[in-house]
C-alpha cells in the first residue's frame, strides 16, 4: 500500500507516522508531500538585499551624454534566481517534514520526500496522487479554519476530489 501524508509542517510527527506506519505495513511505502509557495517577492527582495542593483549608470548615446537612468546588473556573487528558488524549497521542505521523517526513521520506515512548488495546494496534492498511484491520503486538521474543529479550504477541497481514500489526522488534545 503506498500512503501519502501531505503537510504544510503543522501535523503531528508522531500520531500521522503510527498511522501511516500501520497503513503501509511490512512491504508499504510511505511518501511525504509538502507544497510550497514561492513568495513572489522573494528573488526582488533577495537581489535588493544582496546588493546587484546598482542605483544609478551613466548611459551615453550618439544624440546625448550623461542622461542617467537605473541599470540591473547581477552581482558577481548571486547564484541565479533558480539556484535561490531550489534552495528555498529545500529548506522549506527540510523544516515542513523533518519531524515526520524522524518519526516515520524510527518505526523502521525510509519514506520518499517530494517537495513541489506551488499556488494551489490541493490541486497539487491531488496531482501527486495521481502520479504517484497512491492508495491513501493523510491529511492534517489544526483547527485554523473559520469555526475551530473544521478543515480549512485545502482540506475540505482534498476530502471532496481525492480519488482515494482520506485519513484526517487530528491533534490529540
Amino acid at each position: 500500500m503506498h500512503v501519502l501524508i501531505a503537510t504544510d509542517g503543522q501535523l503531528a510527527a508522531e500520531p500521522a507516522a503510527e498511522l501511516a506506519a500501520r497503513l503501509a505495513g511490512t512491504d508499504g511505502q510511505v511518501t511525504i508531500l509538502s507544497v510550497v509557495e514561492v513568495p513572489r517577492r522573494l528573488l526582488s527582495d533577495l537581489r535588493t538585499a544582496f546588493g546587484d542593483i546598482t542605483p544609478q549608470a551613466i548611459s551615453v548615446d550618439h544624440e546625448t551624454v550623461d542622461v542617467r537612468e537605473t541599470v540591473r546588473t547581477e552581482h558577481s556573487g548571486w547564484p541565479g534566481d533558480d539556484a535561490v528558488i531550489e534552495r528555498y524549497l529545500s529548506d522549506q521542505g527540510k523544516e515542513r517534514t523533518l519531524g515526520l521523517v524522524k518519526a516515520l526513521r524510527d518505526k523502521g520506515y525510509e519514506p520518499a520526500v517530494d517537495v513541489r512548488e506551488g499556488e494551489q495546494p490541493a490541486a497539487d496534492v491531488l496531482r501527486a496522487v495521481d502520479q504517484l498511484g497512491v492508495d491513501v491520503l493523510c491529511i492534517g486538521s489544526h483547527g485554523k479554519g473559520l469555526f475551530e474543529g473544521l478543515l480549512g479550504s485545502v482540506g475540505t477541497k482534498l476530502i471532496r476530489l481525492s480519488p482515494c481514500p482520506v485519513l484526517l489526522i487530528r491533534k490529540r488534545n
